[in-house]
């Protein structure tokens, strides 16, 4: 009797975690725009590192 109850506290204390995981990913989420921002950013710093190298030789 005393494992099922466990069983049952154990299981609602998991589902509360993952919802808790799953709502503070969802608040925490980088918008989209900011993400292709910095992608842009890094390529470009990218390609102007090539580009020097490329020179220096």
């Amino acid at each position: 009797m005393l494992a099922k109850v466990w069983k049952k506290v154990c299981i609602a204390i998991l589902v509360v975690a993952c919802l808790f995981n799953i709502v503070s990913k969802l608040v925490h989420k980088v918008s989209f725009n900011t993400e292709i921002l910095s992608s842009a950013r890094y390529m470009y710093n990218e390609y102007k590192y090539e580009t020097e190298e490329n020179v220096i030789k």
